[in-house]
């Protein structure tokens, strides 16, 4: 029984995963596509943009860091995929500043 269970939670967060995915991968397209064709309009887009591809690695991030409990190549690729998300959340930021506090 508890084995159907782990399954079923595996599943459940593949599928939220690939749907975090797949939501954030339109929003990004959208929104750099309105950034390029009016680039000073669209201002706000960048930090946004970036925070979504902060969340998109922080998850990915602790997903594997969760499930690598043993191998440490694997442990040291999500290591670095967190440490690309805190960068990016930090470009969030600095971004933000840089738009908003003209």
């Amino acid at each position: 029984m508890a084995v159907n269970e782990r399954r079923r939670k595996v599943r459940s967060e593949s599928a939220a995963m690939d749907l975090l995915y797949i939501a954030v991968g339109i929003a990004v397209v959208l929104m750099a596509a309105a950034s390029f064709l009016d680039p000073k309009g669209n201002m706000v887009f960048f930090p946004i943009i970036f925070f979504l591809a902060a969340v998109l690695n922080l998850t990915a991030g602790r997903k594997k860091f969760g499930r690598s409990k043993r191998d440490a190549r694997k442990r040291a690729g999500a290591i670095l995929q967190l440490a690309f998300g805190t960068a990016l959340a930090f470009l969030t930021v600095i971004s933000g500043i840089s738009i908003w506090w003209r």
